[in-house]
């Protein structure tokens, strides 16, 4: 029999680091995280002393380079972590996600070396970052940007509201989206580096949310908030591109915590089935809820492909702008069929706060929504295929 040379890894084998990674995350998910996780969600907020341990444990520059302070991985090491995070908890899987994707990502794209040089190192190791693009008019119609940036000397001056900002409340560094010159339309939007202590920038009202509500999620105000030239994120006026080329990774990261939650509903479900008992025997016996459960896991198992194909995709320098979304569409709408079945096979106690699939439900809904809504990926699709 003939071996294939340089046979290809299917996609769910990982290497010996992608494992230890994923095996050290897990460990801390469960250590760390899970007995956080009520508290956490009473409270609407993050625990002060959980974001310290993402630092110290490498969760918050994966994929920077090493010379920069960061791990040296990459985005399937990202897509792991949000992953096994979100088994246990969607709203700390958030924080690492946005971290990583939509903040570390343009500046590591984009940024010249001395935004990389003064920027990434804290991100690594101490800082939070955010990502800010929605406003009011402009959700899905991401590029109708009202907020201006007016040129005043050597510096840029900002003014405007930003709204749904993910880890806002936590963070010092934003990456911000204005527009130079409405006339212009998308060709006047341009990207910038806006640290908390500018003058004029301030983090207004946080929104208390159906699901992930230990993520912050708050508006922010700029009132003639003066940014130095030197913090332009990329050439002024191709903010639109910046802002596109992050959001198709993102959506790789909410393709993770997607599986994540999914799996986490799922386990719960699997182990609660085999122990609940009714007519005499255990549910799981019964071939009804068998074949949900099989169901679940198929559709389930799919959408993890996809997301890993994405990322591994993205690893390899391809464009995953069709792929990504097709990740995060497929991974969401089956994260949402999978922890409603779950909530089910629990019955009355899964509808309760004493067991943990109704918080799954609820953190599953935001799949469809941000970073673009499920119509907005089936958009991006389908000018892929019908081009």
């Amino acid at each position: 029999m003939t071996s294939v040379p340089h046979a290809l890894q299917p996609l769910t084998v990982l290497s010996e680091d992608e494992i230890a990674f994923r095996d050290a995350v897990a460990e801390f998910a469960a250590g760390e995280i899970l007995p956080r996780v009520r508290p956490m969600e009473a409270a609407g907020q993050l625990d002060p002393e959980l974001v310290p341990k993402y630092f110290e444990l490498g969760l918050m520059g994966i994929q920077v380079p090493e010379a920069l302070g960061g791990a040296g991985g990459s985005v399937m090491m990202v897509t792991l972590a949000v992953e096994e995070i979100s088994k246990v908890d969607a709203a700390a899987a958030i924080m690492v996600d946005v971290q990583n994707t939509l903040v570390q990502y343009p500046l590591l794209a984009y940024g010249t070396d001395a935004q990389k040089a003064q920027y990434l190192p804290a991100l690594c190791t101490e800082r939070v970052g955010a990502y800010a693009l929605s406003e009011a008019s402009s959700g899905s119609d991401a590029f109708g940007l009202e907020t201006r940036a007016t040129k005043r000397g050597d510096d840029w001056v900002l003014n405007g509201r930003k709204l749904w900002i993910t880890n806002g409340a936590e963070a010092e560094v934003f990456v911000i989206f204005a527009t130079v010159d409405p006339a212009l339309g998308y060709k006047g939007i341009t990207a910038f580096i806006v640290e908390r202590s500018f003058p004029g920038f301030a983090v207004g009202k946080k929104e208390s949310k159906l699901g992930i509500r230990a993520s912050s999620t708050v508006e922010l105000l700029m009132d003639d908030c003066v940014v130095p030239a030197a913090n332009v994120l990329g050439p002024v006026g191709q903010g639109y591109k910046i802002a596109i080329e992050t959001l198709n990774e993102g959506r790789i990261g909410i393709g993770a915590q997607m599986i994540g939650v999914a799996q986490g509903a799922l386990d719960a479900a699997v182990a609660y089935v085999k122990e609940r008992k009714q007519f005499g025997k255990a549910i799981a016996d019964n071939q009804g809820v068998q074949f949900q459960i099989a169901q679940a896991a198929t559709e389930l198992e799919a959408a993890r492909l996809m997301v890993y194909n994405a990322a591994r995709l993205k690893d390899a320098g391809m464009d995953i702008a069709r792929e990504g979304a097709m990740a995060k569409l497929y991974s969401s709408q089956v994260c949402e069929r999978v922890t409603s079945l779950c909530v089910e096979l629990f019955g009355g106690y899964g509808y309760t706060t004493d067991y943990p699939v109704e918080k799954f439900y609820r953190d599953a809904k935001i799949g469809t929504i941000y970073e673009g809504t499920s119509n907005m990926q089936l958009q991006t699709i389908a000018k892929a295929v019908l081009r």
